[in-house]
């Protein structure tokens, strides 16, 4: 069942970390169907026609995430 949505990438492409088979997990700000752009963390194919499950948070859920992520100590 195909899903029919539009996207469109809002600047510069953040990889996060290279995968095996030309993808990459990227943190990106992207605009969908053509709403306001928020900030997206997912896999990506290499040409950015494909793409993995991921999660999409507003500027204020993303700042929230990243303080959280500060707050941590990492082992």
């Amino acid at each position: 069942m195909a899903e029919n949505f539009t996207y469109d990438f809002i600047g510069e492409h953040h990889i996060v970390s290279e995968g095996s088979g030309g993808w990459n997990l990227e943190l990106n700000k992207i605009s969908w169907n053509k709403k306001a752009a928020k900030y997206d963390l997912r896999s990506w194919s290499g040409d950015h026609q494909k793409m993995g499950k991921g999660v999409t948070l507003s500027k204020e859920e993303l700042t929230s995430l990243k303080n959280l992520l500060n707050s941590i100590e990492i082992d």
